[in-house]
């Protein structure tokens, strides 16, 4: 195992000796940092990085994770797929501004390098244990044994993140260079609330927000953080909460075998694992 600065070219190298591919899972996932400057040292400069490591090692396999974000929502009627354009409300979110950068220059890199496969893999919501941040658990604790909850009308497409572990480790051998969306159910935050009092047996009343509180609420924010506080209330999150995110994973099904855990195993999977921690 290797310890290092992952932005370091020396560190990289280290740790690729020997190896036959790469795994890219790190990312800036911070809601709270304000800038797209701010996320760029990891999720841009890092795949640049790595296309130097696959040119000195002679790796030719790269697996990269980035987000479902890097492309348009899609309607329950009609879900994205991969052809979907970098979109609103995403596309004004420094993460996922970030992370697009990130994907094409890998994308370019791998058109000028046939003899490379550059994977990217792109997850919806992540959910399961050995959440230790918590990170996408966040969502999940917001509501934990609230008999009221309140929240913006949006929603998400959830998976299990072992799924999303099971054809990321598929990808090194099987798929083409290009994105791949790994996406699961498609749900509404009160949809998701409801299925997790379910789960974890409890009761709960969930009541939708108006969409102007909610856009109040983000300005808010963006006054806050003009103030000099750190907080992830703003324009461009409450924007993404008030849209639901609707995709097509079948690439991802049939190249990368992407499983399709129900997501209340994997609400199930996350708090049995935080009770035994």
């Amino acid at each position: 195992m290797q310890y290092g600065n992952p932005l370091d070219d020396k560190t990289l190298l280290r740790a690729a000796d020997g190896c036959e591919a790469i795994i890219n899972c790190i990312g800036t996932t911070d809601m709270r940092l304000p800038r797209v400057e701010d996320f760029n040292p990891v999720n841009r400069d890092l795949p640049r990085l790595l296309c130097r490591v696959l040119e000195h090692t002679g790796i030719r396999t790269l697996v990269h994770t980035s987000t479902a974000n890097t492309l348009a929502a899609g309607t329950k009627e009609h879900p994205t797929d991969e052809s979907a354009p970098f979109a609103a409300p995403f596309c004004h979110a420094p993460y996922a501004i970030s992370k697009k950068v990130g994907e094409d220059a890998l994308l370019g890199w791998a058109a000028t390098h046939p003899g490379h496969r550059i994977v990217i893999v792109c997850p919806g919501f992540m959910v399961g244990p050995y959440d230790t941040k918590p990170s996408s658990a966040t969502l999940l604790l917001a509501a934990w044994r609230k008999p009221l909850m309140a929240g913006p009308r949006g929603g998400k497409s959830f998976l299990h993140v072992r799924d999303a572990a099971t054809a990321i480790v598929h990808a090194l051998e099987q798929g083409d260079s290009g994105r791949y969306l790994l996406t699961g159910e498609s749900l509404t935050l009160k949809e998701f609330y409801a299925l997790q009092a379910r789960v974890c047996g409890y009761w709960q009343c969930f009541v939708n927000l108006p969409d102007g509180l909610v856009r109040l609420a983000g300005r808010l924010g963006d006054l806050l953080r003009a103030m000099g506080v750190r907080t992830m209330l703003c324009t461009r999150n409450t924007d993404q909460l008030l849209i639901e995110e609707w995709y097509d994973s079948g690439k991802a099904d049939r190249e990368l075998g992407l499983p399709h855990t129900p997501v209340a195993d994997a609400i199930r999977d996350y708090f049995a694992w935080r009770d035994q921690r």
